[in-house]
């Protein structure tokens, strides 16, 4: 079946692209994106000391993706995504969303409590490029980047006057709509963005497990995909100082409504309200030029993360007694309409960095940071708040001993109020074996404290009864050692890259089933679970695994391909025989891959078209409870239309199938899926771009110069 299917999807794209003249040959400019997440500072992608994954404007553009989502799944074979109403759980060779650190320019992406990010805050449509660096940063980014580091780098628009609209619609209702604003007078520079993203859902079944001592429902009303609005306005201001430096101000708020359907079966599928987010952010900051090569920067960062309930009927619930401070018990009403809020997660973050070229090919960096953590949960958290701070400062050194070889080695301290003091090293090393061969190996120590949710949260799920979930105080935080080893091997019209790796942890945290018994006796009192589980540390745990990937072009064909082989291994203590038992990571696919082939012309000067076929393949992946999710392979056609209708306006047209066999993973509700694919689905979009100036190109093409005389 596998055979047949990469067979029929090689001709199909054949037949597309016969009688196309070749493409550019793959061009230089692949090996000299310029990257900055390994290190902190610019580095031509080839030149890189750490090994670092790019997803370029180019390949976002061919692509087409309705969401970060749809983009890393398809375009990074190292990430698995289980999208719900609480978030888009992330995983990453083998770790899930509390160990991946998500940036945006450098600056942490503030989520929930529990770290599923919201990934409908970033608009694809402002994406510039994806930079992945996988394992342990803590050396850089300090707590949470123990999987690796996702930095997403919008764009930067400096052109006298922009407009652009980017209108784009799918099966199920699915609207994605991104509207630009960018001005520019003298050396003040405004860009206003607008994003909103719509679907209706989808229901891939209407059975639902209850649990194995009960038969399950046939016509159950909850849906694989919820229905849900959001929208987000965010505006950055810019002050260009010339040789002096850049200064900014930025902010933006973000809406979220989930709407969740209403069914007949009580703890299954009857909603008496939705999930309402709400979120807003404000940054300042800039860099200082501070002579040859040196300068340094300044980042002050605040960001909200508020989640409610919504109430659609009148709805007796637990609700906080802000007078007594106490929660009201029995119960509350709401009425259809009102709010109730569920958590309220502020951060505050303040740093400063400083880059000076040393004597004798050293690079030097440095910086200070300090981040506060403050949760408002009334009903989740007992005391009803919490909070968290971190002081860190950090050193690094870029050392070339000699012409073909880098040494880049780092140190971070760390001082958390509730868990102490924990420095974190990471070393680095690059050789250029020959002109067209890069070897990489890096050891890194990775350091992460539990989050608020962790130590304090206490959530009520009703399922077959009520799941009860707990904090726990008692937790220690969590460390990991890092050790990875990468060939990169390049000629005019071929990349290849492999890389082994090898990530130990000690403390894992995890969510463990235990004793009814030993859940506090009000709780027991008030809920009477069925089923108690708390977070807790794990003795170890490791994932380790190879990557594979190659571009090459062959004639007329771009092709992409990749392939990931993972395995994991972790303690667990089994409450039920009183022993340690050794178990897979919950979420680990061993075999992951993806492949594309891509055609790209100009038929003029006014038209050029690209067509391209992408697939991505998964083998099963392992849970402890509720089933494993089934293998699955998805398969794409994407084609976009560049139309230049003057000097200063362009028009692209973009359509295309997706998951063009319509596979539907039709496992109940309630387990685990390997996809949440709807099937075969269909879109079409159109994007309108005028623009007086072309500042952009030119100071892209001023760094990279000056980036290749640094280098």
């Amino acid at each position: 079946m596998n055979k047949l299917l990469v067979s029929g999807l090689l001709a199909l794209a054949l037949c597309v692209c016969q009688g196309a003249v070749a493409q550019d040959t793959l061009k230089k400019y692949d090996l000299q994106e310029l990257v900055v997440t390994g290190t902190g500072t610019l580095h031509l992608l080839k030149e890189a000391p750490v090994q670092t994954e790019v997803i370029t404007a180019k390949q976002l553009k061919n692509y087409g993706g309705r969401s970060l989502q749809d983009i890393l799944s398809s375009l990074a074979t190292s990430f698995d995504f289980n999208e719900d109403d609480m978030g888009s759980h992330i995983t990453m060779n083998g770790l899930g969303n509390s160990y991946i650190l998500i940036m945006v320019d450098g600056k942490r992406l503030n989520g929930d409590v529990g770290g599923d990010n919201d990934l409908q805050l970033i608009d694809p449509q402002n994406i510039e490029k994806i930079e992945i660096v996988k394992g342990a940063s803590s050396a850089l980014y300090g707590s949470d980047a123990i999987a690796g580091v996702i930095n997403i780098i919008t764009k930067k628009h400096d052109d006298g006057l922009l407009l652009e609209n980017s209108t784009r619609v799918g099966s199920y209702g699915d609207i994605r709509q991104h509207n630009g604003i960018g001005l520019r007078s003298g050396r003040w520079n405004s860009y206003t963005n607008f994003q909103m993203q719509h679907t209706d859902g989808w229901q891939n079944t209407s059975v639902e497990h209850t649990s194995p001592l009960e038969e399950p429902i046939l016509d159950s009303k909850n849906k694989t995909r919820n229905r849900f609005t959001s929208w987000q306005v965010a505006e950055r201001l810019t002050y260009d100082a010339g040789k002096a430096g850049e200064y900014y101000a930025e902010g933006s708020i973000y809406g979220k409504r989930i709407f969740r359907p209403s069914g007949k079966y009580p703890h299954y599928d009857v909603n008496t309200y939705d999930l309402a987010y709400k979120n807003s952010g404000a940054s300042v900051g800039g860099k200082w030029n501070l002579g040859g090569k040196d300068y340094a920067t300044f980042d002050a960062d605040w960001n909200r993360h508020a989640y409610y309930y919504k109430f659609t009927e009148t709805t007796l619930v637990e609700d906080y007694d802000k007078s007594a401070g106490t929660i009201y018990y029995p119960y509350f009403p709401y009425l259809a309409g009102q709010e109730a809020l569920q958590s309220d997660q502020q951060r505050t973050l303040i740093s400063a960095k400083g880059v000076f070229t040393l004597p004798y090919e050293n690079r030097l960096s440095g910086g200070a940071e300090f981040r506060y953590d403050y949760l408002r949960a009334p009903t989740r958290v007992e005391g009803g708040k919490a909070d968290d701070w971190t002081a860190a400062v950090y050193v690094q050194d870029e050392f070339n001993p000699a012409k073909n070889f880098n040494i880049t080695a780092g140190l971070r301290l760390n001082q958390n109020h509730q868990f102490g003091f924990k420095a974190t090293p990471k070393v680095s090393l690059m050789w250029a074996a020959a002109s067209d061969l890069r070897l990489r190996a890096s050891w890194s120590q990775g350091f992460k404290t539990p989050v608020p949710k962790e130590l304090y949260y206490m959530y009520v799920r009703q399922m077959t009864g009520t799941y009860l979930y707990l904090g726990n105080r008692n937790l220690k935080a969590q460390s990991s050692n890092y050790f990875s080893f990468s060939t990169e091997y390049f000629v005019k019209d071929f990349v290849a890259t492999i890389g082994t790796y090898y990530n130990k942890l000690d403390n894992m945290i995890t969510l463990v089933t235990i004793p009814i018994y030993e859940a506090p006796d009000e709780l027991i009192a008030r809920y009477d679970p069925v089923k108690t589980r708390q977070y807790q540390n794990m003795d170890k745990a490791k994932t380790y695994g190879v990557d594979f990937s190659l571009r090459w072009k062959i004639g007329e064909f771009l092709v992409n391909a990749a392939y990931s082989w993972l395995d994991t291994k972790a303690d667990q203590y089994d409450s039920d025989h009183e022993t340690i038992r050794r178990v897979k990571i919950d979420g680990v696919a061993h075999h992951k891959g993806s492949f594309s082939l891509l055609w790209n012309h100009s038929f003029s000067s006014a038209y050029n078209m690209s067509a391209g076929i992408y697939g991505r393949m998964s083998s099963k992946r392992y849970y402890q409870t509720d089933g494993d999710g089934k293998g699955y392979q998805l398969w794409r056609l994407s084609t976009t239309h560049d139309f230049a209708r003057s000097r200063n306006f362009t028009i692209s047209i973009l359509a295309g199938i997706d998951n063009i066999f319509n596979y539907i993973d039709k496992t109940p509700h309630g387990l685990h899926l390997g996809t949440t694919s709807a099937g075969r689905t269909f879109y079409a979009g159109i994007v309108l771009k005028f623009t007086n100036g072309r500042k952009t190109i030119n100071k892209i093409k001023t760094n990279l110069n000056q980036n290749e005389n640094e280098n």
